[in-house]
C-alpha cells in the first residue's frame, strides 16, 4: 500500500490494573506471564497473544531499566520479525476498530507495549535500522 494511503490504525496501551472501559474495544493481553492480582473478570480481555511478548530471555536481560529500552526495542523488534502473521491479524483488527494492548509493565514509557504498538502503527522496519514495512 502506498505510504500516502496507509490507514490511521486506533491502536491504544493500557495496564491491566486500569478498569477496562467500552472505548477499549478489543483488548488483548500481550505479556508471557498473567499480571499478577488481576483476575481474569477483571481484566476483561478478548484474548491473551502470549506469541507476541518478548522471549523469557530478553525480558530478564531488560529488567525494565530505562537505559536499555533502546537496545530493548532493537532486539524485540527483531523477535517480532518471526510474528508476521500475527502482527497481520492485529493490524487487521485495527483498521476494524479500536485495539488496545493490555500490559503489566509499571513505566508506561520503556515497556513491550510501547515497542509493539510502534510497530503495529508503523510497520516492522525494513533496513533493520529505521525504515518501515
Amino acid at each position: 500500500m502506498p505510504a500516502d494511503t496507509v490507514t490511521k490504525l486506533d491502536v491504544r496501551l493500557k495496564r491491566a490494573y486500569e478498569p477496562a472501559t467500552a472505548s477499549d474495544g478489543y483488548r488483548v493481553l500481550i505479556d508471557r506471564l498473567w499480571p499478577r492480582g488481576v483476575s481474569t473478570e477483571r481484566a476483561h480481555l478478548d484474548a491473551w497473544n502470549r506469541e507476541l511478548a518478548p522471549s523469557t530471555e530478553l525480558r530478564r536481560w531488560f529488567a525494565h531499566a530505562p537505559d536499555r529500552f533502546e537496545e530493548f526495542r532493537r532486539r524485540y523488534v527483531e523477535e517480532l520479525r518471526a510474528q508476521r502473521p500475527r502482527l497481520t491479524e492485529l493490524r487487521d483488527r485495527a483498521r476494524e476498530g479500536t485495539v488496545t494492548l493490555v500490559y503489566s509493565a509499571r513505566d508506561s514509557e520503556h515497556n513491550d507495549a510501547v515497542v509493539l504498538g510502534e510497530v503495529l502503527r508503523r510497520g516492522l522496519p525494513t533496513d533493520r535500522g529505521g525504515g518501515t514495512s
